[in-house]
């Protein structure tokens, strides 16, 4: 494996999917930890409404935890995490 280091500016325009390929939007920003020298948070807009409507209504986006992300590429692959989301609103319908 190439062990080049990429210019994190790269991940700026990226799509974000889940590791089970829902759409969960796309790379604006991201957050820093100067002292650390590390990524810290994602800074998402263009969000997946199903996904976000309750939980960022009238925001411009939503940050989400690096920690979160399990792997880059063409697209960045987060945990599931973001699609437990929804699930409470489900439920709720279900009952």
């Amino acid at each position: 494996m190439d062990q080049t280091p990429q210019e994190i500016t790269s991940l700026v325009g990226r799509e974000v999917y889940s590791n089970n390929g829902v759409f969960v939007g796309q790379v604006e920003d991201l957050r820093l930890d100067l002292d650390t020298e590390t990524v810290t948070g994602l800074a998402l807009t263009e969000l997946n409404d199903e996904l976000f409507r309750d939980r960022a209504q009238g925001a411009r986006g939503v940050i989400i935890p690096y920690r979160w992300v399990r792997a880059v590429g063409d697209v960045i692959l987060v945990n599931d995490v973001v699609e437990r989301l929804k699930q409470p609103e489900e439920e709720e319908a279900a009952a």
